[in-house]
């Protein structure tokens, strides 16, 4: 069994636990993967059909890629194991034994748009307001419910349910969830909840079914196990309920998606449910620097929901975390633009080394502008580039059309946008006469009485005056007025604003973050013309370089905090690290949800290997206004120790903290010794010397280990008496040589 002598002793004791529950709390980079994989793998060489194992993960990629290391190790006896996410393991159960519950073998599955449109349907048909019950509200109300295992019954029965959906003026979605219900079910389909939802009356309903798969799956594990919702949980509990050989592996302090309906109990309580438990913490981080390591384990250690490890790492203790501040957003992006061009230059690095995390979407202009600018190739994770966004290309087509209306394209995309009875229909036949006639769509519009019919020209009417509105205010006002503007005027806004769904939120925000662009354009004193002509004609020319080059070759990638979870980089930035963004102004209002923003944080600090940046600006662009800004509670929660404290944008509070952390534990003469160093004028730079002994007015005594004087930030590396190693940048360090 050579493959287990890869393996650090905790991970091994996992990997050939014997029978019983065991619950594997894997802290960040400490090799989760390897032991699931290597787990299955020890269980069929000891014997265990592969046909008998269930795995489940929550993406087919992680499924795909632990079989492929399995098969590796035991053959192709590895593709007969039950391995792949929830729901496409049970939507193979419900194939065969759905009809227990009146559904045939091919039962359809609707993706989330199928979804949508169903609902929509049912709206109109029951005669309510579309824009009152959006579509994405009644979808993620309905998908709620599902995972919490409530029935439209039971849905129109909760007194409480029915007194959100009444405070928000949706009284009727119990009966869209019933309806909903009943058309899926007519239709032979179920949607990705379902899947879930309907093994669960299986398992519940039909004792013989049950018991068929408890018998089958002697052993049953699960990655990501703090990810898991109240519906899949109760799934996996029945199952091993007979053998009891579950074995499942996760980080509580990895526990991010609480609004997708993950439980952070479900990890937290395990033993509750399975009371011979076996825990097995993996604790030796392998992918980050001691300080980094340190430095998260120091704001974790905030939370009182958790289970109590320690991660450490053999690594080198690495560079401290770099704190960086800024004046502004846009000043962020330069800064971390300009970094990682000094970094790529100074440490030979490539693009792929970089990573800028953000906590919401909207923040990746600023980064993406200073990028383009410097000739930097980068690719947004999670969603398209900013300006291609479709919110940000609706609120850019009316800013086009309004200064130019023969632009067919924005004319096609605003036409019906907020909705305005005109369809598709009547857009081609505009189309057509402006061909036939050869003349201009915006001809077509102005002359709609005689080229049309009078239901058609009659919604038109509206649209022209609109649209010859807007091209007046533009003559007369900057940009940022003219957008501001027509962004209301048109009801783009109030579309937005009306959908409260997480979705509806963030797509409001990626707007909003459009005007303050617009705001910093006309701000920015070397923009001499500020009309909206101006601010279109920059923007076109970024996204026009920006076409084709994310996917070649070497990119920076930008993404948000939860789409990095699982990932790793050598150098990661997170910016925006204020007050009101991160923790999120809407995750502050209960201990539950700052922990969970708290563990946001240790998710993104644990994503880098050898360098940490943080940012945060003194100002920021919200709602078109300039806010000013506070540093985020976060980084104060950082043992000072691991932070860069030469660097001049730190705080004298934390440079004071620094103190204290350091000699806490010191005994009081070496803390008189620290405390009582002679003063005196620095050493010049050329007098720091290999070898030399120096004085630093918060270390002390030390000796110079090494020297760089070729980096834009000359340093040194000085090893201290009582505090150990630190890298120290020499124009701030005011280091004192001492004969």
């Amino acid at each position: 069994m050579e493959y287990l002598d890869n393996l650090n002793s905790n991970q091994k004791e996992a990997v050939i636990h014997e029978n019983g529950p065991c619950l594997v709390i894997a802290g960040a980079g400490s090799g989760k993967t390897r032991v699931l994989t290597y787990r299955i793998a020890h269980l069929i060489k000891n014997g265990i059909d592969p046909y008998s194992i269930l795995a489940l993960t929550f993406t087919n990629k992680a499924a795909k890629e632990m079989k492929n290391r399995i098969e590796k190790i035991v053959g192709t006896e590895a593709r007969s194991l039950w391995m792949g996410t929830f729901h496409s393991i049970f939507a193979r159960i419900l194939r065969t034994e759905g009809y227990k519950i009146g559904y045939p073998p091919n039962f359809v599955i609707y993706d989330t748009i199928d979804s949508k449109n169903l609902i929509k349907s049912i709206v109109k048909e029951l005669n309510l307001d579309p824009k009152i019950y959006k579509e994405n509200f009644v979808y993620n109300r309905i998908s709620n419910a599902k995972n919490r295992l409530i029935s439209p019954l039971e849905y129109k029965n909760n007194p409480i349910l029915q007194e959100e959906d009444t405070s928000s003026l949706r009284p009727m979605t119990s009966e869209i969830y019933k309806k909903y219900t009943e058309r899926c079910f007519k239709s032979q389909a179920m949607d990705f909840d379902d899947l879930l939802y309907n093994t669960n009356i299986l398992f519940a309903e039909h004792i013989d079914i049950l018991n068929k798969y408890q018998q089958l799956f002697q052993h049953v594990l699960i990655d990501e196990f703090q990810d898991t919702n109240y519906s899949q949980y109760l799934i996996i509990k029945r199952l091993a309920s007979v053998n009891r050989n579950i074995f499942v592996v996760g980080d509580d302090a990895q526990s991010i998606y609480a609004f997708r309906g993950a439980e952070i109990r479900n990890i937290l309580k395990f033993e509750d449910d399975f009371d011979d438990l076996k825990t097995v913490k993996l604790e030796q981080n392998y992918r980050s620097t001691k300080n980094i390591v340190n430095a998260a384990n120091s704001v974790i250690d905030k939370n009182k929901s958790k289970i109590s490890k320690e991660v450490w790492t053999e690594n080198d203790e690495g560079e401290l975390i770099s704190i960086k501040k800024s004046f502004s957003d846009n000043e962020e992006g330069k800064i971390v633009s300009n970094l990682i061009f000094e970094e790529k230059n100074r440490n030979q690095l490539t693009n792929s080394n970089f990573a800028v995390l953000y906590r919401t979407n909207s923040q990746s202009r600023s980064i993406e502008e200073a990028l383009r600018r410097i000739g930097l190739k980068y690719k947004v994770f999670g969603g398209v580039s900013f300006y291609q966004r479709k919110e940000v290309k609706d609120l850019i087509a009316y800013l086009r059309f309004s200064v130019n209306q023969n632009d067919e394209q924005s004319f096609r995309r605003i036409i019906n946008y907020p909705r305005r009875g005109i369809g598709q229909t009547s857009v081609e036949k505009i189309i057509t006469i402006s061909n036939k006639e050869n003349i201009s769509l915006w001809e077509v519009v102005t002359k709609s009485s005689t080229l049309l019919n009078s239901r058609i020209n009659n919604l038109l009417i509206p649209f022209r005056d609109l649209i010859i509105s807007f091209s007046n205010f533009s003559k007369n006002n900057d940009a940022f007025s003219t957008a501001s503007h027509i962004s209301s005027n048109s009801g783009l806004l109030k579309e937005l604003w009306d959908d409260r769904s997480i979705e509806g939120i963030s797509r409001y925000e990626n707007v909003q973050e459009l005007l303050n662009s617009i705001k910093e354009f006309i701000d920015n004193e070397e923009n001499t013309e500020k009309k909206l002509d101006n601010f279109l004609q920059e923007i076109s020319l970024m996204t026009d370089q920006d076409k084709g080059e994310e996917e070649e070759g070497e990119y920076i990638s930008l993404m948000t905090i939860h789409m990095a979870k699982g990932l790793e980089f050598p150098v990661v930035f997170i910016v925006g690290v204020e007050e009101d963004l991160f923790p999120s102004q809407m995750m502050i209002s209960s201990r539950e949800d700052l922990e969970e923003e708290r563990r946001l944080f240790y998710v993104a600090i644990t994503r880098a290997m050898k360098k940490l940046y943080l940012t945060y600006s003194k100002t920021r662009y919200r709602y078109g206004m300039l806010k000013d800004c506070e540093i985020s509670r976060f980084i104060k929660e950082i043992s000072p120790i691991y932070l860069d404290i030469e660097n001049f944008n730190v705080t004298k509070s934390l440079v004071k903290n620094v103190i204290k952390e350091k000699t806490k534990n010191l005994s009081p003469i070496k803390k008189l010794k620290i405390s009582s160093l002679p003063a005196g004028d620095p050493s010049q730079i050329d007098e720091l010397i290999e070898g030399k002994k120096v004085k630093h007015h918060i270390f002390g005594i030390g000796t110079i280990k090494k020297i760089d004087l070729n980096s834009n930030q000359k340093k040194a590396i000085v090893n201290f008496k009582n505090v150990g190693e630190k890298t120290l940048l020499l124009n701030f360090a005011k280091l004192k040589v001492i004969n």
